[in-house]
């Protein structure tokens, strides 16, 4: 059984279980935060990272590494295409929307989610970059009608979870929304994607972690 370990408002916690939602594979939760100086996490996530998972084989950590385990493993109800060069396109844009615009709009989250501060000047690279790399973004998605083409993929748990944070933290930031700003209308996408049981179980879980009083 795979024990997924984090909390509920991770948008990388998030994209795992929508993966084990969609592959339909058994696993429980196990709750970890972030930063956590706990053995039994640094022993599965050396920086205290989540998510992390527990296999019957031993822990694994990082997003892109737990994803690639979970479609080897369990090859039933795959997220990857058939073909090697189809698979390795849908890896790519996911990556792209993980290190590209998530973790660049990641910088903001402090001052826009959590009452942080950002320099002005750190805003305006940060917003210089995000546009650039939006540009790029619009080269790879497809939205037709789903972020890598015709089939639901693994790039669309990343999309999901990803894409409305980067939204609300440039518009936060910038008073913009720059994925709307620079013609991404990816608006009806996420309502697509958001009909799905997989979907609809993420986003009332972690309604349900932010409700949650603070430890």
């Amino acid at each position: 059984m795979i024990t997924l370990c984090g909390f509920a408002v991770s948008n990388y916690f998030n994209i795992v279980k929508q993966v084990l939602l969609e592959k339909q594979i058994p696993y429980n939760e196990e709750r970890a935060m972030t930063r956590s100086k706990d053995e039994a996490v640094l022993s599965a996530s050396p920086l205290g990272k989540v998510p992390f998972i527990r296999t019957p084989q031993g822990p694994l950590c990082e997003t892109p590494v737990i994803l690639d385990y979970l479609e080897a493993q369990f090859p039933a109800h795959p997220l990857l295409p058939d073909d090697a060069y189809a698979a390795a396109k849908v890896r790519e844009l996911s990556t792209f929307i993980n290190l590209h615009l998530e973790l660049v709009a990641r910088e903001l989250y402090p001052a826009v989610f959590f009452g942080g501060s950002i320099s002005d000047a750190h805003k305006e690279q940060n917003r210089k970059q995000l546009v650039r790399n939006i540009e790029g973004f619009k080269r790879l998605v497809k939205f037709a009608p789903y972020v890598a083409g015709d089939s639901f993929t693994l790039a669309d748990c990343v999309a999901y979870n990803n894409l409305p944070l980067v939204g609300m933290a440039s518009k936060a930031a910038f008073g913009e929304d720059l994925l709307l700003g620079a013609g991404v209308d990816y608006k009806p996408y996420i309502k697509l994607v958001g009909e799905r049981a997989s979907s609809q179980q993420v986003a009332a879980e972690r309604k349900a972690e932010m409700a949650r009083p603070k430890d």
